[in-house]
């Protein structure tokens, strides 16, 4: 159990340096919830009985900024997949509007540290799976406009130019249009977010990319052997890179002993009709009766805590962050249930030894340096390159 002094002095170091977390789903639960009722649904009331997040939790979790996820389900194609995407952002926007006390759109670092100073969490936007854009670099410009920041190349299923780890090898990586995407991210100052893609992808992605990159949600395959987690090989890569690993507390992809129970669980949802990812309250019915007669092995908060050793030895201290996944995930690790809970892992980090200042760069340095050096470079570029007007036909082929 976390020594509640080290606790206390967890929640001091936080309204220093707060958390800057990579990955929030709380979009894509209200669009499923309600609609995007947000009458029906006040994050700033008490919503613990059927959201991860609300403000005041929040702000009990000293976090400080946030990459708002736009998330839509990879079976969504085409234009169905590029509307989806934009009611995510309106609904991000819809929010910042109805709490300007408590949020405020950020676009660059300057804004983040600038929300911070107000007192107000920045909201950043991070869209996830290349299948937002519909292959179309126009429509990718058109998400940095309205705020988006980061781009996951894939989510669970392929895109006609990029590998996820989870679906069967098609392009061995990066086609030539996907490392059009890249650069052209690099060029606006969009971040690269390689969580979800293939370890092939990933490499083709670091060699292509020349901005930093980041895993918005994403924690180490060394400690846990799950497709989501992060090679060593890649890890080590980041510094040279100058990108960032948010580990994630997301229980199947950081506790060994949940990977074939979260399989067997997974199953047990599609023989009743839910999306192994649905957090409905049918969907968690079924979870729950296939936990009562099948406990789930627990991960806790020094099971993150690992992933961090292991992620700050092989990448450096420079190169870490916090991608919780929270509202994206029907369970979460013991100590770690909400955005109220950072506190506990700081807590357990620094009775391992570590020092607040490098707890500091964890939570919320790196995670700004990345934002400041990728806009850097897009600076850089945009004096010497125009938008990029390829087409996936031209690169890739008439078959693509």
């Amino acid at each position: 159990m976390t020594d509640a002094a080290a606790v206390e002095r967890a929640r001091a170091l936080l309204a220093e340096n707060p958390v800057l977390d990579g990955h929030n789903d709380l979009p894509w639960a209200l669009r499923e919830k309600v609609g995007y009722d947000l009458e029906r649904c006040d994050i700033a009331q008490d919503q613990s009985a059927r959201l991860h997040t609300d403000l005041a939790r929040l702000r009990a979790g000293g976090v400080g900024g946030q990459f708002w996820s736009v998330y839509v389900k990879a079976e969504y194609q085409g234009d169905k997949a590029v509307s989806a995407t934009l009611e995510q952002i309106d609904c991000v926007h819809n929010l910042i509007a109805r709490y300007p006390d408590e949020l405020q759109l950020a676009r660059t670092a300057d804004e983040v540290e600038a929300a911070r100073a107000g007192g107000r969490i920045a909201s950043l936007l991070g869209a996830e799976g290349g299948h937002s854009i519909n292959c179309s670099l126009a429509t990718l410009r058109a998400l940095h406009q309205l705020g988006v920041r980061y781009m996951t190349l894939t989510h669970n299923d392929n895109v006609p130019w990029a590998d996820s780890v989870t679906d069967e090898p098609a392009a061995n990586g990066l086609t030539a249009f996907g490392v059009e995407v890249v650069r052209e991210m690099n060029r606006m100052g969009m971040l690269v977010d390689l969580s979800h893609v293939a370890p092939s992808t990933m490499r083709d992605a670091l060699r292509a990319s020349r901005a930093p990159v980041i895993f918005s949600h994403s924690s180490s395959r060394e400690v846990c052997d799950h497709p989501r987690n992060i090679p060593d090989d890649v890890l080590a890569a980041l510094a040279a890179n100058g990108g960032v690993a948010m580990a994630t507390f997301v229980p199947k992809f950081v506790l060994p002993a949940a990977v074939e129970w979260t399989k067997a669980a997974e199953d047990a949802l599609r023989e009743r009709g839910f999306d192994p990812l649905a957090t409905s309250s049918e969907a968690k019915a079924v979870l729950q009766a296939y936990e009562e007669a099948n406990p789930k092995p627990v991960a806790t908060v020094p099971t993150v805590a690992d992933h961090l050793d292991h992620m700050r030895e092989v990448a450096g201290v420079d190169h870490i962050g916090i991608g919780g996944d929270y509202d994206g995930v029907a369970f979460t690790p013991e100590g770690l249930e909400d955005v109220a809970s950072y506190p506990n892992l700081i807590a357990e980090l620094l009775e391992r030894g570590w020092s607040e200042a490098d707890l500091g760069k964890l939570t919320w340095r790196n995670a700004v340096r990345v934002l400041r050096d990728a806009e850097a470079v897009a600076r850089d570029l945009q004096r010497t390159e125009g938008p990029s007007i390829a087409t996936i036909e031209q690169l890739d082929g008439a078959g693509a």
